[in-house]
């Protein structure tokens, strides 16, 4: 029996847009970074302020892509507005000491209250990203519970703090098993002690242990009080801790909230090898924006500098291919196998930024104590900043360390660049005889030499 054509359908088809090319370029960048990510633990803190806002929902959706790309997420939520609600509703008038609530026992049990419908607002946030486009569909799971124990402050400077506590120890077990059951683990503003006492803590200082506790890679705060500025108002994009210390002995009108932060992530660079982030929390996005662009949004703060100059590695090989390929395509340089660099990776040097190869080069030792500097490249986002005069400096350097007194380039489009930095043009006559013998007349590259000091 001959099966009926199915109906054919005259309605005109719906048009879909084409990806703008820099949605593609954003996502093309960010692929490094979220699999440099994937299986590491964050912890991400953010105060009540946010949870009042109109845009909290979509920032509880990036917090759930992050855990559908792989992230293991600690989200730790202060509640201050929230209590001082709670506290307005039972006539409680709030007090403060040395910037941290006292709560006595009816403070207390407005705290208990804002904290806890505060956790089920974030879980019923979250669990409504499931199925949500860019989560993957993934089953995001929540669980809270009683992670850290606590202690009490008592009193200090003649204030008691009554259930105002401190963080005195953190459930690192019971997190990590939650984290390898890829559930985000959300943790309140409350500490217990062994004798069942529950105390009112600073989500801060929670925040700071739990990511000290956890060996986190990464510790985030989403500040209420904007960014970081340098003298000109452009973002700090990157401080160390002596750099953090210096700022905050030279900036007494720094916000308060964010002195705050500065402090805690010394606290955590110090203890760890943690990389903490300040972003603003008012920025769309930022959290991803930070996370996943070679930019950032905001401020890292880091017990060492960021980038670091070192030797290749096997591992690196993917990372130099991909900084090479674009300028191979263009004829600036010659073509490169990965095999080829596999072969020769100990004669490769790496710029390295977040553990991203932002810059390399090559030294390649020939006879008569001449070497070639070669397949010098920065990424294109990191040129014009004098990247190209550390690699340079450094090939020099090693050169000198492995004897040769002449080192020599070839290049099709940067001879001026070379030459401001001393560089003499040459003949190929000049390379040594076996470079010669590979040299590529079709590619016409200039050569240049510079005799070491």
């Amino acid at each position: 029996m001959t099966r009926p054509n199915p109906p054919v359908d005259h309605a005109p088809a719906t048009s879909r847009r084409a990806p703008h090319p820099g949605e593609l370029a954003w996502f093309r960048d960010a692929v490094p970074y979220i699999a440099a990510h994937r299986g590491r633990t964050m912890v991400i803190a953010l105060a009540g302020e946010a949870a009042l806002a109109a845009e909290f929902p979509a920032l509880m959706r990036d917090i759930a892509k992050l855990n559908a790309l792989g992230i293991r997420v600690v989200l730790v939520y202060g509640a201050r507005p929230q209590i001082e609600t709670r506290m307005h509703e039972r006539g409680l008038t709030p007090a403060y000491a040395h910037g941290l609530r006292v709560t006595d026992a009816p403070a207390l049990e407005a705290v208990l209250d804002a904290v806890g419908r505060l956790r089920l607002q974030i879980e019923g946030l979250l669990s409504r990203s499931l199925g949500q486009p860019g989560t993957g569909n993934a089953r995001l799971r929540v669980a809270s519970g009683n992670f850290v124990t606590a202690r009490p402050l008592g009193v200090r400077d003649g204030v008691d703090f009554h259930y105002t506590g401190e963080v005195r120890g953190v459930d690192t077990t019971a997190l990590t098993a939650l984290l390898d059951r890829e559930q985000v683990v959300l943790v309140s503003p409350l500490g217990y002690s062994p004798t069942g006492e529950v105390f009112n803590l600073s989500g801060e200082d929670v925040a700071t242990q739990v990511a000290i506790a956890l060996n986190a890679d990464k510790l985030i705060f989403l500040t209420e009080a904007g960014v970081l500025r340098d003298p000109r108002h452009g973002v700090l994009d990157q401080l160390t801790v002596p750099a953090a210390r210096e700022l905050l002995d030279t900036a007494p009108d720094l916000p308060e909230e964010l002195a705050n932060h500065l402090r805690s992530a010394i606290d955590a660079c110090g203890a760890r090898e943690i990389r903490v982030h300040l972003v603003d929390r008012h920025d769309d996005g930022g959290l991803l924006t930070e996370l996943f662009t070679r930019q950032g949004i905001g401020t890292l703060v880091s017990r060492e500098p960021l980038e670091r100059l070192r030797a290749a590695t096997l591992d690196d090989v993917g990372g130099i291919h991909a900084l090479l390929e674009p300028m191979e395509a263009e004829g600036i340089l010659v073509h490169r196998a990965r095999e080829h660099l596999e072969l020769e990776i100990d004669r490769f040097r790496v710029l390295e930024a977040d553990g991203l190869i932002i810059g390399t080069a090559a030294l390649y030792p020939f006879e008569a104590d001449a070497g070639e500097i070669a397949c010098l490249a920065l990424h294109p986002d990191y040129r014009g900043s004098g990247r190209g005069d550390r690699l340079l400096q450094a090939m020099e350097q090693l050169a000198q360390e492995q004897g040769i007194r002449r080192v020599f380039v070839l290049t099709t489009r940067t001879a001026q660049w070379f030459q401001e930095r001393g560089y003499t043009p040459g003949q190929v006559e000049d390379l040594p005889a076996s470079r010669q013998a590979r040299y590529n007349q079709a590619r016409n590259s200039r050569v240049f030499t510079r005799t070491l000091g």
